[in-house]
């Protein structure tokens, strides 16, 4: 699906007065019914990540590291039961498993003294049952299954869903006889598969890191968007790389072209 930039506007302003919040996702389809649900999900998800990544540093200050662990401290020593790691994330509007790898790191730091490696917190972000402390274990358990963006889970889910979209362009490669010269006039020698929305800042960084430099290697290419873009991006069609937001169906195959000499 694209989307115009003013249509992209209207559901990022929307979001930036909401929580991300499954509630908020719900909202933001009734606000835009005529949109695909996959489409405004991934813009969902990466205007949260701007949002995250802007203020990230506030958030890993010595000072604001302290006021959470001991704001957890306070809190489950008057309701261990209590979402206190989660109502405290989303007091200060930031990711929970973020906040609950702080005041996880925190707690390892002053139990073991030493600082605990990004290994050893994966591992038990992944696995709470993993953490000494079956109070923590649970708040950490509430966190990542209550993130819409980030946290072990939500990156398990983009994983499966990008390989599923790269077996699907595959299987319809192989339909295609693979070797295809040209889509809406263009010749085409790569194609790179994104389940995602394709927004401004993340195109120009897909440009940056890998488009040009596919480009540079092997010639136009063509890039398939799944859930979308921003329609104006589709502006380096004669240099050599088309965006497009399905498999393209007006192709002209090796086979074909050879057939018609």
């Amino acid at each position: 699906m694209k989307l115009s930039k003013a249509q992209y506007d209207e559901i990022a302003q929307f979001l930036g007065h909401v929580q991300p919040t499954r509630q908020s996702l719900r909202k933001l389809k009734e606000k835009f019914p005529s949109q695909s649900q996959s489409t405004l999900l991934s813009i969902f998800s990466q205007e949260y990540q701007k949002q995250i990544k802007r203020t990230h540093a506030k958030h890993h200050t010595a000072e604001a590291i302290e006021t959470y662990y001991q704001r957890y401290l306070n809190g489950v020593m008057k309701n261990a039961a209590a979402p206190v790691l989660l109502d405290l994330a989303n007091e200060v509007d930031f990711a929970p498993s973020l906040m609950a790898r702080i005041v996880l790191e925190r707690f390892l730091q002053e139990k073991e003294q030493a600082i605990p490696s990004k290994t050893l917190i994966n591992s038990m972000l992944r696995d709470p049952s993993q953490i000494p402390d079956g109070v923590l274990a649970n708040q950490v358990y509430q966190c990542t299954v209550n993130d819409c963006c980030y946290g072990p889970l939500v990156d398990c889910i983009k994983h499966a869903i990008g390989h599923e979209h790269e077996v699907l362009l595959r299987e319809m490669l192989l339909e295609k006889n693979l070797s295809f010269i040209a889509v809406e006039g263009h010749i085409i020698h790569w194609i790179e598969s994104k389940a995602s929305f394709g927004d401004e800042s993340s195109h120009q960084a897909h440009l940056q890191d890998q488009f040009w430099s596919y480009w540079n290697r092997f010639g136009p290419g063509l890039v398939i968007y799944w859930y979308g873009f921003i329609e104006e991006l589709d502006c380096h069609r004669e240099r050599g790389i088309l965006l497009k937001d399905c498999f393209p169906t007006d192709i002209v195959t090796l086979r074909h072209s050879m057939a018609q000499r």
